[in-house]
């Protein structure tokens, strides 16, 4: 596969917090995740080219719990950078990785081009409530992470946020108190995880400008077309199912066709109800799949 967009055209490109500093839109995102096989590389190869028709202001490609899946999320950012025209975010954690380990992360995203790193702490692999142990030669949070991508090139740094407080802590204010770290350190825009509560969001941005953070904080949605999968991503992620929620859906459970157009509708209230609060942009967790967001998309520009 040639490259259609050259390293040194995508550098020349506005960075998404120059974006969010001038756009007078909301910014439109989506998130993959990297392919396990040649079957779930075609069906990812198939939802990124059908959401670049979009023209969506960037795309992020994620890292696995622990970095199981580094060397295929290597692959899988520096291949969308090098043959889309899509701005690219690589996603990095620091879970289970020496700082040297980072370091040739970091260089072969600046290789491929990537100029766009999310910097997560990342979860143990059992999960986010499984005790954090920090690599011997590691990183101890996302804070120090975030400082480390800064040092090492001119790259822009995006952070995790949490609209439900993170499950090992379960403390919202010091999720905020965190956020703000990062900022200092040198984040320049933050996503969220998943959730389902439109003031869970709310609540978080008021509590980050409480602390005089001006961070542009975008919010994460997950579109329901599976009960079952979104239930076990909210568990892992600590995020609530809201019985506003979880009625609807399980009213049409028996009906998979029906969850889906409910999960859309669904998705399409919290957008339009996060945009009329000041969202600066939506970023979607398509699950490798397009039709659920560009239905959501198809709603939101009517």
């Amino acid at each position: 596969m040639s490259g259609r967009a050259p390293s040194a055209l995508r550098q020349r490109l506005p960075t998404i917090a120059e974006v969010l500093a001038t756009s007078t839109r909301p910014l439109f995102s989506f998130e993959f995740f990297p392919p396990r096989d040649e079957t779930s590389s075609r069906q990812l190869w198939q939802a990124v080219r059908e959401l670049e028709s979009l023209g969506p202001d960037f795309i992020s490609v994620t890292y696995g719990a622990s970095g199981s899946t580094r060397e295929r999320t290597i692959t899988a950012t520096e291949a969308i950078a090098q043959n889309t025209t899509l701005r690219t975010v690589a996603h990095l954690t620091c879970a289970s990785q020496s700082r040297d380990q980072l370091r040739r992360v970091i260089g072969s995203y600046a290789a491929a081009g990537v100029r766009h790193v999310l910097a997560i702490r990342g979860d143990m692999p059992g999960g986010p409530t499984e005790p954090w142990v920090r690599h011997p030669e590691g990183l101890a949070n996302a804070t120090e992470l975030v400082a480390l991508v800064r040092e090492l090139g001119d790259f822009c740094v995006g952070v995790g946020a949490f609209p439900d407080p993170h499950p090992a802590s379960a403390d919202a204010e010091l999720d905020a108190r965190i956020l703000v770290a990062k900022a200092e350190a040198g984040a320049s825009f933050a996503i969220t995880q998943l959730f389902f509560d439109v003031a869970s969001y709310v609540s978080l941005v008021r509590r980050v400008r409480a602390l005089g953070c001006d961070l542009p904080i975008i919010p994460g949605i997950m579109p329901i077309t599976n009960i079952r999968q979104v239930a076990r991503f909210a568990e892992l992620s600590g995020a609530d199912l809201p019985r506003t929620v979880t009625e609807r859906v399980q009213a049409v459970a028996d009906d998979e066709h029906e969850v889906r157009r409910v999960g859309i509708q669904i998705a399409t209230e919290m957008s339009e109800a996060l945009l009329a609060a000041g969202a600066p942009g939506l970023h979607y967790y398509t699950q490798n799949r397009s039709r659920a967001t560009r239905e959501i998309y198809a709603n939101l520009h009517r």
